[in-house]
């Protein structure tokens, strides 16, 4: 059965009244013109009195083409159906650095109706409002085909107008206090609040059941709704979730202290041009190769996929990096002892002087060879520059750290002022406070609370899938989370959150993995017709070495093993098991 929130019951008895004054409801023929109405309506009924609209057209069905889940990859075409756009603002003001912020959404409403809303999670530093297409997975129709109202927002800033080269470029919002607290945290409710009016305006009752979908600062944004505001929704589904983001631009300079040294240019300083040739395919292809020969059979399949990566430790890993590395100078077929010192400071995350973890380590895992882990940790040359250095150096100069850096977006000023970072003191920066900035950076972007007792007295659900290889968010991370959750549930956590892990998925898609998979559909299922998902069926893109190949996703701590017989291609060979 479907959920009903307060809320949502709230709003279908709002929603009559508009109806009825604005003469217009869910039967009326004329959708143009209720659609066109919903300025008028909407007046003076916001949930936050200062939200506007902009516009509100009626779009025909047409042909979209959604952009791509990995750079360089081709963007998906899609028949959106006929719905109603809206563009709409609120809390409009004047920031203390003189610029002009906003909070702007865009929802979607789709004629022919589900009942059900889907608010669409952001990603990276946000900054746009977003196309409001509802991404449910890699090979499932957006939530709009499906029938589904959808909003996305810009979480509180404008890439085109908050921008400023002197202080990080699009990351300069974070100079603004408010600025970061909406990004972080402060914009999510205001904007699903306004979006349920909407709904309820539009179609005549609110919502019936109402799901959130996000990946990256997406799932941090879901985690958010499931700790502060679990009254939203009666689904989650928070993929890689970045809820310890300032931690974790933290371990990206950390990894760039790491890796630059290796990539030096004529004047002997590490150079950003070159910080993609500081291991070369090949080279990563070793690194790759001796996680296999120490882990990959652990899961009774020796098949390139390292199902118990959460045992594949630096100390299981070492023997079989010690037997590739160059016995003299750095040549092709080896390893350079800096090399191996490099990655192996880069998967131990950051730590202070004293030893103590500032966020935590990552598995060794097979997907340390693929393009979604390079893009991060070092680039592709002459591609994409490294995301490590181009954002996340000049969101933690800007958004993550209290006082904020100002620094110019160039990636080799970033990448010199990354290099002179003493982690112990921008680890005090993370949860430092001020009079300009009275929350702290830790306080205003991560959502890292382990009591989800309100999700679980609101009777909602929480899937986490989570990739392996993750080179941005940390997979052990979501697994120490969700094992503090479980001891306060009394190991009964599974009862309603449910990690994912994907053996050699890199951050959000992408690695030698069977990375397609329908998540939202077994979120459904487990909100509306109670059935939890003990497996989720995944399989392998062309872009993998075996096309096709089939796995279960199973939740931890299970892991999909081995049966001994069958075809390691297929998983009706494996078992979820522990």
């Amino acid at each position: 059965m479907p959920l009903y929130s307060r809320a949502a019951l709230g709003l279908a008895a709002t929603a009559s009244l508009l109806a009825l004054s604005a003469g217009a409801h869910a039967a009326e023929p004329d959708l143009k013109g209720r659609c066109l109405a919903l300025e008028k309506t909407m007046a003076g009924h916001w949930p936050d009195a200062g939200t506007r609209i902009v516009s509100s057209t009626l779009q025909a069905a047409g042909p979209i083409t959604l952009p791509p889940m990995m750079p360089g990859a081709p963007g998906t075409p899609v028949q959106l159906p006929e719905h109603c756009e809206v563009y709409g603002v609120m809390h409009e003001r004047t920031g203390v650095d003189g610029q002009a912020y906003a909070i702007r959404f865009h929802v979607r409403l789709p004629t022919a109706w589900n009942q059900g809303f889907f608010f669409q999670g952001g990603g990276g530093t946000n900054g746009e409002v977003g196309n409001a297409i509802g991404p449910t997975g890699s090979d499932t129709p957006p939530a709009l085909v499906q029938g589904y109202a959808v909003v996305s927002q810009d979480s509180g800033h404008d890439n085109a107008r908050n921008s400023d080269p002197t202080h990080g470029g699009t990351a300069a919002f974070g100079f603004d206090p408010q600025a970061r607290a909406d990004y972080g945290n402060a914009s999510l409710k205001p904007v699903a609040d306004a979006a349920k009016a909407l709904v309820a305006a539009f179609y005549g009752s609110g919502p019936h059941r109402s799901y959130f979908v996000g990946c990256s600062k997406g799932g941090e944004e879901g985690m958010v709704f499931a700790q502060q505001h679990p009254e939203e929704f009666d689904g989650i589904l928070a993929s890689a979730p970045g809820f310890a983001l300032p931690r974790a631009a933290l371990a990206q300079a950390w990894d760039t202290q790491a890796f630059a040294p290796l990539a030096k240019g004529p004047d002997g300083q590490p150079s950003f041009p070159l910080l993609s040739a500081a291991f070369s395919d090949a080279d990563l292809g070793l690194v790759r190769d001796a996680v296999l020969e120490a882990c990959d059979a652990d899961d009774g399949a020796k098949d390139g996929i390292v199902g118990t990566f959460a045992q594949c430790t630096a100390a299981k890993v070492a023997p079989a990096l010690k037997s590739r590395t160059c016995a003299g100078a750095k040549a092709d077929g080896c390893l350079s002892a800096n090399q191996i010192t490099a990655i192996t400071q880069s998967y131990g995350g950051p730590r202070t002087k004293a030893g103590q973890a500032i966020y935590i380590d990552w598995p060794w895992d097979a997907g340390v060879a693929a393009p979604g882990w390079r893009i991060w940790k070092l680039g592709l040359a002459d591609k994409v520059p490294s995301l490590n250095v181009a954002l996340g150096g000049a969101s933690l100069a800007s958004v993550f750290t209290t006082p904020p850096t100002p620094l110019p977006p160039d990636p080799q000023a970033l990448l010199r002022w990354q290099m002179g970072l003493d982690i112990d003191q921008v680890a005090a920066q993370l949860t430092a406070t001020s009079a300009a900035f009275p929350r702290s950076a830790w306080q205003d972007v991560s959502a890292h609370s382990p009591d989800l007792s309100g999700l679980k007295a609101r009777g909602a659900k929480l899937m986490v899938p989570h990739g392996a290889s993750d080179p941005v968010f940390s997979i052990n991370d979501t697994l120490a989370w969700w094992r503090e959750v479980d001891g306060r549930e009394g190991g009964k956590a599974a009862a309603f959150v449910r990690v994912f892990p994907v053996p050699g998925m890199n951050h959000c898609a992408g690695g030698p993995a069977t990375a397609h998979y329908d998540a939202f559909s077994a979120l459904v299922r487990w909100v509306e017709q109670g059935q939890a998902p003990d497996r989720i069926l995944a399989s392998a893109g062309p872009d993998t070495p075996w096309p096709g190949r089939t796995r279960p996703l199973c939740p931890y701590p299970k892991v999909a093993r081995y049966k001994g017989t069958g075809d390691l291609n297929s998983a009706d060979s494996f078992d979820c098991a522990l």
